[in-house]
């Protein structure tokens, strides 16, 4: 079986073609003319032709040398163009911030963590992407997402090079329709009693926290509707159609937005969120940027 060609030798070639003699490439590649002799030689041996025909001082290519030539022109000029176009996508790259959201994360917190790269002209052009927690996780750890937005930490797996970083935390607030609050007889958080509950479904944390939390106030909200999506939860509770939960840290968005009000805060019960990158000290500015202003706006 043929070995493959050491490009390295192929290299010195084509600088000695380029050059027209040995003691000019020795002088172009900073190597002593023995050596590219040499390695000319262990070429020309391995393809048991000349390259070269010695025409006083200087080098002649022979047919076979201008056959190679042409093959090491291709190859070199590639190279240069790989450099070129790697450098032009990590230029690429750095322009654009990709992050995950797992989709039981409130839109709001997403959109408050993200608003800062919106509008400015410096900030790298953003692409956002929802999923369930274990199919961005792959996408995370094959580098196609800078950075996951999460509601809960990722297990330590020794084959996954995952690294949480902890955004912060906070309570969650109970809102409704203010003619539902008024409504409500009694103190929160006795006035749930009976009440329409609209309630995250099973794969959410925050919905075991819930009815835990439910029994051991000794109550029994009515539980009218379940939903995947926290959007949603807000749509039907601007409509009046029941009391919901929301993280204290976007309450007063949350108020604002949806025409709802207070009916009382759980600090028992907390929500937290994280970052996940596959950087264990996060290097990437705009992730370092993200960070730095979830922490410091929303759960200062």
């Amino acid at each position: 079986a043929m070995q493959n060609i050491n490009f390295k030798h192929l290299y010195y070639f084509w600088v000695v073609a380029r050059e027209g003699s040995i003691s000019r490439a020795s002088e172009a590649l900073n190597i002593t003319p023995q050596t590219i002799s040499a390695q000319l030689a262990t070429l020309e041996s391995r393809w048991e032709v000349p390259l070269f025909t010695r025409e006083g001082r200087s080098l002649r290519l022979t047919q076979a040398g201008k056959f190679v030539q042409s093959y090491a022109d291709a190859i070199f000029s590639l190279g240069a163009e790989l450099d070129i176009a790697l450098q032009q996508q990590q230029l690429d790259q750095a322009e654009k911030l990709t992050v995950g959201a797992v989709d039981v994360l409130p839109k709001l917190i997403t959109h408050l963590v993200l608003k800062p790269f919106i509008g400015q002209a410096s900030s790298p052009s953003l692409v956002c992407k929802e999923g369930k927690f274990d199919e961005l996780l792959p996408q995370l750890a094959m580098h196609k997402l800078d950075v996951l937005l999460s509601d809960r930490p990722v297990p330590p797996a020794p084959n996954l090079r995952l690294y949480n970083h902890r955004l912060g935390e906070c309570g969650v607030s109970i809102l409704a329709a203010p003619s539902l609050i008024d409504d409500a007889a009694g103190e929160f958080p006795n006035n749930l009693n009976h009440q329409p509950f609209l309630l995250p479904t099973t794969n959410n944390t925050l919905r075991s926290a819930l009815e835990q939390w439910f029994a051991e106030q000794g109550i029994a909200p009515h539980i009218v509707a379940e939903f995947d999506d926290s959007a949603l939860v807000k749509a039907f509770g601007h409509a009046g159609a029941g009391f919901f939960a929301c993280p204290s840290a976007i309450e007063e968005q949350v108020c604002k937005q949806y025409s709802v009000a207070l009916a009382g805060r759980i600090d028992g019960i907390r929500e937290q969120f994280y970052a996940i990158s596959t950087e264990k000290k996060l290097k990437n500015a705009a992730v370092i940027a993200l960070t730095e202003n979830a922490r410091d706006q929303l759960f200062k």
